[in-house]
C-alpha cells in the first residue's frame, strides 16, 4: 500500500527493497506531505506497546551497532513509504503497515537479529515516525518526575527525587530537533534558529521547555516536566509525608474560605503539584480563571477558563503577557483567579484582584521562604515601574495575601511543606505574619533519608477564623489546630 512505486508508478523504492502489495485506500489530491499531529496522538493514547507499560522492564543497554542498523532500516523505510498514503489511516493500522514494511526490510537487508531485538527496533521505528521518538518509553513512565535531554547524547531522568543518566540517546542532533518541533507545533509554537527558545506542553499537560542551536552549542536541549496520569491529591500528599494529616485539613479549610493564597517554592518543590491540590477545595458553582505561560492545571470544576500566553511573532508582533491575560480576566466577571506562576508586574494586577472583590485567589512564586516570597513581590512591583512610596506596596501586599504556603525540595530528593504562615498586617513600616505550622529536621537515617516534623507553632486562633466560621468551617479549624498542637508536644 505504501511503496512509492506502488502508488505513483515510478519513482524512489529502496534500492532493492521491494513495496509490499498495493491494498485499496480512499485517495486524496490534497494529501498531507507528512503524517498529521492529530494521528500520531491518538496512536500514543491507543497503541502504545506492550513494554512501554511496564516502568520495571529494564531494557538492555543499547549497542553502536544496534543504532547503525536502526539509521539503515529507518533510512529504507522513508524512501519505501508514501507518508501521504500513511496519513489516512488510524493510529493502529498505521502502526501494522510500518511494522510489516520494516519486516520486509530487515528480511531483504539479512539483518542478524533475535526476536526481541527486532521487536523493540519495530517499536523504536514507528515510535520515530508515529511519535516522539526515543522519548516515547520514557513519557510512558509514570514513576519520572522530569526528562532532560542534553543534545543527542545524553539523556538525564529524575525517579524519586534523583537525577540519573538514561540509556535513551537519539540518532543526531537532527531527529531531536525534529521531536521538538513536533512537540512545539501542536500547540502553535515553533523552534528554529530564528525563535530558538519555546515553552510548550504535551497533550496530557507536561511542560516542556527547548532551546535550540545557536544558543544551545552542544545541541538542542529539551526539558519535560512530566505530570503524572493520576492527578495527586492532600491525601496522597500525607501518604507521602509531605504534609500531616492535620495540616492538609487545614490546608483544605484555607482553600475552601477563600484566603488568598501564596504558594512558594523553589524550582522542582512541588509548587504546581500543591496548587492543583488545593483546587480540588473550590466549589463547584464557582467561575475560575487560570492565567498561565503553558497549561499546566488540572482544574476539575466544571466552570474553568483556561488562558495562556502568547509569545511574540517573528516579525516581533502579537505578544499577549501574563499582565495581559490577568487584566483581561477583570472584565470576565472571575469568583478566583488563579495564576500558574507569578514572575513579573503582573503580579500588582493579581494583588488588586485580590483586595477588589475576587477572595481565593491563588499563585504560586518561586521564592525560598514566606518573608521571601513578601520580598519578591515587592521587587516585582517596582519591575512594573510603579513609583509607589515603600509602605503603601507593603499595606497593598499585606491587605490582598492572606496565607503563604512554602513548598522545599530537601536535599535527600523528597518534597515538604515546609511553613504554612499566615500574612496578619503591618506594624510601622514591616509586614507582619505568623507560622501556623513549621517543618523541622531533626536528622536523617542511615540510608540519607531527611527524618523531621511538622510542628504547629500553638498560636491559637488564626487571622482568618472569622472567615472559617461564615463557612461553617471554624469547628473543624479548632479540631485539627488542637490535634497539630498535642502532636508538637509528643
Amino acid at each position: 500500500m505504501f511503496g512509492k512505486r506502488g502508488n505513483e508508478g515510478s519513482g524512489k523504492a529502496g534500492g532493492t527493497i521491494a513495496p509490499p502489495p498495493p491494498v485499496a485506500a480512499p485517495s486524496s489530491s490534497s494529501a498531507p506531505a507528512v503524517f498529521v499531529e492529530p494521528q500520531r496522538e491518538q496512536t500514543r493514547q491507543q497503541v502504545a506497546p506492550p513494554p512501554m507499560q511496564t516502568p520495571q522492564r529494564k531494557r538492555p543497554a543499547r549497542t553502536d551497532e544496534y543504532y547503525d542498523t536502526k539509521a539503515q532500516v529507518f533510512s529504507a523505510l522513508i524512501d519505501t513509504i508514501d507518508l501521504s498514503q500513511l496519513a489516512k489511516l488510524d493510529g493502529e493500522s498505521a502502526r501494522e503497515e510500518i511494522r510489516d514494511i520494516v519486516n520486509d526490510i530487515i528480511t531483504i537487508k539479512n539483518f542478524a537479529m533475535s526476536i526481541s531485538e527486532q521487536e523493540e527496533l519495530l517499536d523504536d521505528i514507528c515510535n520515530d515516525v508515529l511519535g516522539y521518538g526515543p522519548l516515547e518509553p520514557l513519557l510512558a513512565r509514570d514513576d519520572i518526575a522530569d526528562i532532560m535531554v542534553n543534545g543527542s547524547g545524553k539523556t538525564f531522568i529524575e525517579v524519586g527525587g534523583k537525577t540519573l543518566e538514561s540509556e535513551v540517546r537519539f540518532r543526531d542532533n537532527a531527529q531531536l530537533l525534529s521531536i521538538c518541533q513536533r512537540i512545539v507545533s501542536q500547540v502553535g509554537r515553533r523552534v528554529d534558529e530564528s525563535s530558538p527558545i519555546c515553552d510548550a506542553r504535551l497533550p496530557d499537560g507536561s511542560r516542556v521547555n527547548v532551546i535550540a542551536p545557536p544558543l544551545a552549542i552542544d545541541g538542542p536541549a529539551l526539558t519535560i516536566r512530566k505530570f503524572k496520569k493520576d492527578k495527586l491529591t492532600l491525601d496522597q500528599l500525607v501518604r507521602f509525608g509531605a504534609i500531616t494529616p492535620e495540616g492538609a485539613t487545614l490546608l483544605q479549610i484555607i482553600g475552601r474560605v477563600r484566603c488568598n493564597i501564596v504558594i512558594s517554592g523553589g524550582t522542582g518543590s512541588g509548587k504546581t503539584t500543591l496548587l492543583n491540590c488545593l483546587t480540588n477545595y473550590i466549589d463547584r458553582d464557582e467561575r475560575v480563571i487560570t492565567c498561565e505561560d503553558t497549561a499546566e492545571l488540572q482544574l476539575q470544576q466544571p466552570h474553568v477558563v483556561r488562558l495562556e500566553t502568547r509569545p511574540p511573532n517573528i516579525e516581533g508582533e502579537g505578544e499577549i503577557t501574563m499582565r495581559d491575560l490577568v487584566k483581561n480576566c477583570l472584565r470576565m466577571r472571575p469568583e478566583r483567579i488563579i495564576v500558574g506562576e507569578v514572575r513579573g508586574p503582573e503580579v500588582f494586577d493579581l494583588l488588586q484582584a485580590m483586595n477588589t472583590g475576587h477572595d481565593g485567589s491563588m499563585g504560586t512564586i518561586h521564592s525560598n521562604s514566606p518573608r521571601e516570597c513578601l520580598s519578591r513581590i515587592e521587587s516585582m512591583i517596582a519591575m512594573g515601574g510603579y513609583s509607589l512610596p515603600a509602605k503603601t506596596v507593603r499595606e497593598i501586599i499585606s491587605n490582598s495575601v492572606d496565607v503563604i504556603v512554602q513548598a522545599a525540595r530537601l536535599r535527600d530528593g523528597s518534597r515538604r511543606i515546609t511553613q504554612i504562615t499566615e500574612v496578619m498586617g503591618m506594624e510601622g513600616d514591616v509586614i507582619i505574619t505568623q507560622d501556623l505550622m513549621r517543618y523541622e529536621i531533626e536528622g536523617e537515617d542511615a540510608g540519607g533519608k531527611i527524618i523531621g516534623r511538622h510542628k504547629s507553632t500553638g498560636i491559637g486562633k488564626p487571622n482568618f477564623w472569622d472567615r472559617a466560621r461564615y463557612y461553617n468551617e471554624e469547628k473543624r479549624l479548632a479540631a485539627a489546630l488542637d490535634e497539630m498542637e498535642e502532636k508538637s508536644k509528643d
